[in-house]
């Protein structure tokens, strides 16, 4: 194996992250599991808003624990002549900016996209935002919960009488694997162009795409879905339910031939001969007494036997879990998506990137300390150094 296919399909790579909190971080996170390397800047003093959420990890918080580690941390004051010039610098030979800072905010420094890329022509320039440039609300700060909130997410979640944001950040998260793409793509497309590009991603853009099925829905018939709590509004049956055992099974069937499989797997001939369910939109109308049955069936049965019967049927199913269940998941432990990375209190554990091909290296990184790499690379990007 060469020595840059050991550290990494981005080794060589530099990207320097105008970041905070989780679209913009995450994203630069995953470039760095590429072996890319990657410089955060922080303001000193106080760095990412995430390091302060908690203290759960050794003293650093979950949050920043799970964005930020294999990145180098410079604390730099870009309102200050010296510490912007290094940022310049830094760009002069770095391969991709990612920034996720506030409405204006590298226009204010100077360093809008549009002037970025006449500097810098092969860089690429990932913008995030919240609601894009242009339109009534591109001034407008935006989080995870009020993106969902914006974009219709919450209103399908939940319940009818409660709405409520999904567990986990999507919006956030959505941005972040958007963004990584298209630099993936960028760079590609960099090696037959020379170029480099300018990318927005706006927040409210990606849980649109996100809600596409339910915009369809809404804009053919005119009816909005109607959330269901353990389920999907557009699937029936499909859910969960308690068991003999006192723990919830959840079952779904994704087609009319899975719905036949069901009623077989429960015994229940009269449901598969009933006209009223023989299709999945149905189904959907009929959901409540469909729950009804299947519930019925799950409660005379421990969690074991419903899993047993279903496997053999070919049925979906699945244990409704907590974190602690995911935590210590046997599929997990036994396929060894479990690794080490570093940080300053001591090792921790965390799991392995999500997509790699077979071969790549995994490149266990260290979540550094605010300011950590500041005066290394004051030497590194000096002016000296250009010199030499």
């Amino acid at each position: 194996m060469s020595t840059e296919r050991a550290r990494g399909p981005l080794a060589g790579v530099t990207v320097i992250g105008l970041e905070q909190a989780i679209a913009a971080p995450l994203c630069t996170r995953h470039l760095a599991d590429l072996g890319a390397r990657v410089i955060k800047i922080e303001q000193p003093g106080s760095g990412d808003s995430t390091r302060h959420y908690d203290t759960v990890v050794g003293g650093l918080s979950a949050h920043f624990t799970w964005l930020n580690h294999g990145k180098e941390s410079a604390a730099l004051d870009l309102r200050a002549a010296e510490d912007l010039t290094l940022l310049e610098r830094m760009l002069e030979t770095a391969d991709v900016l990612v920034s996720n800072l506030g409405p204006g905010a590298l226009d204010r420094l100077g360093l809008g996209v549009d002037e970025l890329a006449r500097r810098y022509p092969r860089l690429i320039i990932v913008d995030i935002s919240g609601y894009g440039r242009g339109g009534p609300l591109d001034h407008k700060r935006a989080y995870d919960l009020l993106i969902q909130a914006e974009a219709g997410s919450c209103a399908i979640t939940g319940t009818p009488d409660h709405p409520a944001k999904p567990g986990i950040p999507v919006a956030d998260i959505g941005t972040a694997l958007y963004s990584y793409s298209a630099v993936l793509a960028a760079l590609y497309d960099r090696e037959r162009t020379g170029h480099g590009a300018i990318v927005p991603v706006a927040m409210l853009d990606v849980v649109s795409e996100m809600m596409g099925f339910a915009l369809n829905q809404f804009l053919h018939t005119g009816t909005e879905p109607v959330p269901v709590g353990m389920g999907s509004p557009m699937i029936a049956p499909y859910g969960s339910y308690p068991t003999a055992d006192g723990q919830v099974a959840v079952l779904g069937t994704t087609s009319d031939r899975e719905w036949r499989r069901l009623t077989e797997l429960m015994n229940r001939p009269d449901l598969a001969a009933d006209a009223r369910y023989a299709h999945n939109d149905d189904r959907v109308a009929c959901r409540a007494e469909l729950d009804v049955a299947v519930g019925k069936w799950c409660a005379e049965r421990t969690l074991a036997e419903i899993q047993a019967a279903a496997d053999a049927a070919g049925i979906g199913n699945a244990r409704l879990n907590g974190v602690r269940e995911l935590a210590e998941h046997p599929q997990l432990r036994d396929r060894g998506r479990w690794r080490e990375i570093g940080t300053p209190s001591g090792p921790v554990p965390a799991l392995l990137p999500p997509g790699t091909a077979l071969g790549w290296p995994a490149v266990h990184g260290s979540v550094p300390a605010l300011g950590a790499d500041t005066a290394a690379l004051r030497a590194e990007f000096a002016p000296e150094s250009a010199d030499v």
